[in-house]
């Protein structure tokens, strides 16, 4: 589903380049569940930018679905990343003047569906998360482990192949963590491509592949690639 092949990244700091990704080769096969880990400025949400098509790398092809999307207009851009990427945050990122319901709609309304759609939609979106009874709630009215779980329902509302969450679980505390991990191996279980980036060790043991990330560069050695059994224990 993912292939990144010799992709750079940099950025201009005054008069100099600097490189935050050195050359990235990476396959992620559709259904995986890979968390991306490394220290901070290691460029593993640089990574996670490109993948989500929210920045483009300086040198290097991204394929998405076989597709070279590192090549995409905005225009196209924008269209991958309503139609095929959910993207789940560390800070929710919900409107606060609406409520579950209306934060969840959002997407398809950028994707141009029918109001009769985008209502049962978000309904079983909701429904999904565990969130029935809290569909009219407003987001000051929500714990966070809630709101969490309504960005959930956003990112999968549309149905995209590919699930992105950046540090899903650091704004939450443990019990909730566990509980929002559950719902993203669940998820993951029912075919969902899930890539997520965590610097936490007890968040990516969820993930069937582990990935680290150091000085722009992957390190071999640090892969680890867990079974089933393993990482549902």
């Amino acid at each position: 589903m993912i292939r990144l092949e010799s992709i750079r990244k940099s950025y201009k700091l005054g008069k100099e380049d600097v490189d935050v990704l050195k050359g990235i080769d990476l396959t992620i096969n559709k259904g995986e569940f890979t968390a991306i880990m490394g220290p901070s400025g290691s460029g593993k949400s640089t990574i996670m930018n490109i993948i989500g098509c929210l920045d483009r790398p300086s040198s290097g092809d991204y394929f998405l679905n076989e597709k070279l999307v590192s090549e995409y207009d905005d225009k196209a851009l924008a269209r991958v990343r309503n139609q095929s990427i959910g993207f789940v945050f560390q800070q929710f990122q919900l409107l606060p003047r609406l409520n579950a319901w209306k934060n969840v709609e959002l997407p398809m309304i950028y994707a141009g569906l029918k109001k009769k759609e985008r209502e049962e939609r978000a309904k079983e979106a909701l429904e999904k998360v565990g969130l029935a009874d809290r569909m009219y709630h407003l987001p000051n009215e929500l714990s966070g482990g809630q709101k969490q779980r309504v960005a959930i329902a956003r990112a999968i509302v549309n149905q995209p192949d590919l699930i992105l969450a950046d540090e899903p679980t650091g704004a939450l505390d443990t019990k909730t963590s566990v509980q929002i991990m559950e719902l993203f191996t669940m998820l993951n279980l029912e075919g969902t491509t899930i890539v997520m980036v965590t610097h936490e060790q007890e968040v990516a043991v969820y993930a069937q592949r582990q990935i680290h990330v150091r000085d722009g560069l992957l390190n071999r050695n640090e892969q680890v690639v867990m079974d089933e059994g393993e990482r549902l224990q």
